[in-house]
């Protein structure tokens, strides 16, 4: 059996995958700004005319999981770098219909 060596990573890989992180990192503080104002204009919209908004859900879904992959490639989880490097990410979860306030 033949064993198979990991290679250790340069240490300018890794600089170069710290400043990718960091530029991840500030637009992840983008992205909870955006959530947080999702969710406001929502539920605002939602008391004024007691229905939600569709399009705002399906944006806050895919955002949902643009975070989510920014998430994982800035804590070494993924090697993939996010969007702008790629194609902005599908759903991950459908959404559930109808939404209840139980």
């Amino acid at each position: 059996m033949s064993e198979v060596e990991e290679q250790q990573p340069s240490r300018s890989k890794i600089a170069i995958r710290l400043l990718y992180t960091v530029l991840y990192l500030v637009v992840f503080e983008v992205l909870k700004a955006v959530f947080y104002v999702t969710v406001l204009f929502q539920y605002a919209y939602l008391l004024i005319t007691r229905k939600y908004s569709q399009p705002l859900r399906n944006f806050s879904n895919k955002l949902a999981a643009y975070a989510f992959r920014v998430i994982r490639y800035t804590t070494l989880n993924e090697q993939v770098k996010p969007f702008p490097f790629q194609e902005f990410p599908p759903e991950l979860e459908p959404q559930q219909d109808p939404v209840r306030f139980d």
